[in-house]
């Protein structure tokens, strides 16, 4: 195999939520392949910790504090980043997460959801997790006339999954801006795609998937039973997807496309 299919010491990659366990995992990979790494996000404590990680792995990296929704916030990260490493020419877009009160328990009606709660969701999500920084950060890429942006959409964006309606909806939204915005920008050297993770215990979700004893919860036990390798996903297994979308060589004539990491979920329909 060509091992420069992978190479990516030519790029500048910033992970907004980098740092989260999905995102800060994408991240140290991509540093692994040798791209100049930018983690972005609101706790300094764990950018400062994903950025050691990777420096003391041999890696470049440094961290920013960000306001996903502010768009100033996001141009004053891009000078920056400019400045210390260059223009940014791969996004990973990772920021994303759910809201209790925006999800339904069993028996609960629809018009429960607050609309501040569903609104918050998207803002989260779509807003901050897919549409600013594109739009933030494609400019250093539609200047340099190349790049990769990588949405992290969700499995729950592909089907309607119960309960979780608002996360739902604004992941679904998230697949659909990534196919616009592959369209957009196909003739002008930016590709975007997403990457649609099965289950993936994380902290936001792992009262919903295990109980106290460890156990899985009704909800995890629902889950392992409808995926084919029988377990939920290790986030370095998406590491594999997010090195080859950003690397040129590897991924040069893909865009407007949905990779599914899921251990089979979506291909169980009864």
């Amino acid at each position: 195999m060509n091992q420069t299919l992978f190479d990516l010491s030519d790029e500048t990659a910033v992970v907004i939520g980098g740092t989260g366990v999905l995102g800060g995992t994408i991240a140290s990979a991509l540093a692994s392949f040798g791209a100049r790494v930018v983690v972005l996000g609101r706790s300094v404590e764990r950018g400062q910790a994903r950025v050691e990680e990777i420096e003391s792995a041999g890696g470049t990296a440094l961290f920013q504090s960000v306001d996903g929704l502010s768009k100033s916030s996001l141009e004053e990260a891009r000078g920056v980043i400019r400045e210390k490493l260059g223009p940014t020419t791969v996004l990973v877009n990772a920021a994303g997460g759910n809201r209790p009160e925006a999800t339904l328990a069993p028996g609960d009606a629809f018009s429960k959801i607050p609309i501040e709660a569903w609104q918050g969701v998207f803002d989260l999500n779509l807003v901050a997790g897919a549409f600013l920084p594109s739009q933030v950060f494609a400019e250093d890429m539609l200047e340099t006339g190349r790049g990769s942006i990588i949405n992290i959409a969700s499995m729950a964006g592909m089907i309607p999954l119960s309960r979780v309606v608002a996360y739902s909806a604004a992941k679904a939204a998230v697949i659909n801006l990534t196919q616009f915005l592959a369209r957009e920008w196909a003739t002008q050297g930016i590709r975007v795609n997403c990457i649609s993770p099965g289950f993936f215990p994380a902290e936001q979700n792992m009262k919903l998937l295990y109980n106290e004893d460890g156990t899985y919860t009704e909800r995890g036990q629902q889950i392992i039973g409808h995926t084919p390798m029988s377990r939920f996903g290790d986030p370095a297994e998406l590491n594999g997807a997010a090195v080859w979308l950003a690397a040129r060589q590897a991924s040069s004539f893909v865009t407007g496309q949905n990779i599914v990491v899921d251990g089979g979920f979506s291909s169980v329909t009864i």
